[in-house]
């Protein structure tokens, strides 16, 4: 985790920055909860058990500072709440999700299938894809689960 902080403390410094305790712990919740897609108001309870001083528009502020400088991806799933998603060094662009309708369960998809989409539409369009996202929505294997269960119960 502290390679990660340092990371995101160079990014930071590079446009003039710096990690400053509010943002550092803001950080340190996202890097622990990292598969939770979680809400500046998920984000605001867990940080202040960490830090009681930090507000909530300062994590607001902070998840804001970290989107524009592409730390974190801000992501809506249909619900109209804004998520944020630490984004990967490692891959070209953001993952894509499965968001099950039943449950409101988000998985992710790691590979990213549309390479191939992209160079298309560059050639097709003259059109430079700087990033995309890939949301399906649907029942989840949990809920497909549960239905199928149901079904087969005695009356």
């Amino acid at each position: 985790m502290e390679e990660r902080i340092e990371k995101i403390k160079q990014q930071l410094q590079s446009q003039g920055y710096k990690l400053t305790h509010q943002r550092e712990a803001t950080v340190r919740v996202l890097l622990e909860n990292e598969e939770d897609h979680l809400s500046a108001e998920d984000m605001f309870m867990l940080v202040r058990d960490k830090a009681p001083e930090i507000g909530l528009a300062t994590v607001y502020r902070t998840l804001e500072l970290l989107s524009e400088l592409h730390v974190v991806e801000k992501i809506n799933f249909g619900d109209g709440v804004a998520r944020y998603d630490l984004r990967n060094d490692s891959t070209h662009h953001h993952h894509h999700h499965l968001i099950c309708v039943q449950c409101g369960a988000m998985d992710e998809i790691l590979e990213d299938w549309l390479g191939p989409l992209e160079e298309r539409v560059e050639a097709e369009y003259h059109f430079t894809v700087i990033d995309h996202r890939l949301d399906f929505q649907g029942i989840c294997h949990r809920c497909s689960g549960k239905e199928n269960n149901k079904s087969t119960e005695p009356k």
